[in-house]
């Protein structure tokens, strides 16, 4: 289960910043911050797992050189009280620090699981769209289904593709790439 808390920090000195995730040990949970509130992940299954590598496979393999791909964790950051860890993201090359993303990617991408999965589609979503990330992924392992939303000329999402199962989903942002939801679930499938 996905919680949300609206966790003052100790001192009542307002909103919980990215420094405060800093002293949150790792116990395998994601820690993300939406304006100052903590939202605590379990750790994802295994078919959660095996769909975000191989995308993360087959986007790598398609990657031009100004691109980067990363898989989660790894922070996305926007001022001091937003950190994302999408399930993997692609950012430009040159944007990149060692510790994190300290600009919106151009792709983040989202596999939904039990506890996550209306977090994803409604709160991640709208943050995504209101920092810029011009592409949004969302991955259903069950069907396995792959739905894109881009960013129009007002800034907006719109859905722009969908493809289940074997039917195939030919990518052109941030680069070209050819997506098949159930070629993800390699041997699960």
């Amino acid at each position: 289960m996905t919680v949300m808390a609206d966790i003052e920090h100790p001192t009542d000195s307002g909103p919980l910043t990215v420094r405060d995730l800093e002293g949150i040990p790792y116990d395998g949970r994601r820690y993300e911050l939406i304006d100052g509130v903590l939202i605590v992940s379990p750790a994802p299954g295994r078919r959660h797992q095996k769909i975000a590598y191989r995308l993360y496979g087959v986007l790598e393999a398609s990657c031009p050189p100004e691109f980067e791909v990363v898989g989660a964790p790894f922070a996305v950051h926007h001022g001091d009280e937003i950190e994302l860890q999408p399930d993997v993201l692609v950012g430009r090359d040159e944007d990149f620090t060692e510790k994190d993303l300290p600009v919106p990617p151009v792709l983040a991408v989202e596999v939904l699981s039990p506890s996550t999965a209306i977090h994803d589609l409604n709160t991640k979503k709208a943050v995504y769209e209101r920092l810029g990330v011009a592409a949004y992924w969302v991955i259903d392992p069950v069907e396995p289904a792959l739905t894109v939303f881009e960013l129009d000329e007002d800034g907006h999402y719109h859905q722009v593709g969908k493809a289940a199962g074997d039917e195939p989903f030919e990518a052109e942002r941030p680069f070209p790439v050819r997506i098949v939801p159930k070629d993800l679930l390699g041997r699960l499938g």
